[in-house]
């Protein structure tokens, strides 16, 4: 007689300051058999003392709550008592701009609730199930921050020759992942860059701003034909796909909202399978942080076309999900700490 070992539920302890939110955000949790929340509160300082006695895998943290408010309950669990934090923000531009600042101090993902009030918050339901899991099953550690020194070990193959064109994707753990790659491009790099990271559409502008502050290079939200230029680097807004057209030697940008069907949007694999059709063997795609497989196809694409592809490793992944995919495909050519990538992806321009 053989015994299957149960696995344990994951523990969450969600904070937030409206009785409403707190019970959506369990009964939606709670809907799920391997997801147990462990307890509520009010408010970070209530918050605080039911960590300390429950010692959960992951708390949702609400930002604005009177007493401690979300930002200084989050330094402190950082700092005391580091636990996998996912942030509820609103989705407005102000939310978003804070939400930015919870990742750089440690929380690892964020959910924003639906503007409208009452039932409509249901409908992250999916999206909070998913990133629970993700991130409290993760194995992956915290990715590095700007200020960590990238390093290029003297074992990275010259892989491309003739690049035109490098295109970024990435998920959970992306805007940090962003932070080291836009900060670490030199002010001459020769290629255009494409990012596209999974967000909603008030935060990408404020990304985009953040990234601009950190980079050498030009970082923007895309707009609708946008060039792609050397030493540009170009954000997929939320909420539209970003893919590429050819008008002689210029390559311009082309936002869509199709295909609605998809997951994400913007999607990794629309703007990498666009890539490899416009710019072929001249491609090089890099998939960081992330959970599921958003940017395998499009990978796979640019290597049908002769392009080159970068995955992140597992250990400096937050979510090592769609980089795994790509690797486990047998479809990157190099697969790296975040910390080498910016100098291979230079190494190989």
């Amino acid at each position: 007689m053989t015994h299957q070992t149960e696995r344990r539920p994951i523990r969450v302890l969600v904070i937030d300051d409206s009785a409403f939110m707190r019970k959506a955000i369990s009964i939606m949790l709670q809907s799920d058999p391997d997801i147990q929340v462990v307890g509520t509160a009010r408010d970070g300082e209530e918050g605080i003392e039911k960590l300390k006695a429950s010692h959960p895998d992951i708390v949702t943290l609400d930002i604005e709550m009177p007493r401690m408010a979300g930002m200084a309950a989050l330094e402190w669990i950082m700092k005391e008592q580091p636990t996998a934090v996912l942030m509820v923000s609103s989705s407005t531009r102000e939310g978003a701009e804070v939400t930015l600042r919870a990742l750089e101090l440690g929380a690892l993902d964020f959910v924003a609730k639906t503007p409208a009030g009452g039932m409509e918050i249901m409908k992250i339901q999916g999206e909070l199930i998913r990133k629970v899991k993700a991130i409290a099953r993760r194995r992956g550690g915290a990715p590095l921050t700007v200020g960590d020194a990238p390093s290029m070990p003297r074992t990275i193959p010259k892989l491309h020759r003739e690049a035109e064109i490098v295109a970024v994707g990435s998920s959970t753990g992306g805007p940090q992942a962003l932070q080291v790659i836009c900060s670490n491009l030199p002010h001459d790099f020769p290629c255009g860059v494409l990012l596209v990271q999974h967000m909603p559409p008030a935060f990408t502008g404020p990304l985009a701003s953040r990234l601009n502050g950190l980079s050498k290079l030009q970082v923007s939200e895309a707009k609708p034909d946008d060039l792609v230029e050397p030493g540009r680097v170009l954000l997929a807004p939320g909420g539209f796909h970003m893919t590429l057209k050819r008008d002689g030697h210029r390559v311009a940008v082309v936002l869509s909202e199709e295909p609605r069907s998809l997951l994400h949007r913007p999607s990794v694999d629309v703007t990498f399978s666009s890539v490899a059709e416009v710019y072929g063997a001249r491609s090089v795609g890099v998939v960081l942080t992330g959970m599921g497989n958003d940017g395998l196809i499009g990978t796979r694409a640019i290597k049908a076309a002769g392009g080159k592809a970068i995955a992140q490793d597992e250990e400096s992944s937050v979510v090592y999900g769609m980089p795994r995919a790509v690797a486990e495909a047998g479809l990157a050519d190099l697969v790296m700490p975040l910390a080498a990538i910016p100098a291979a992806i230079v190494h190989n321009v």
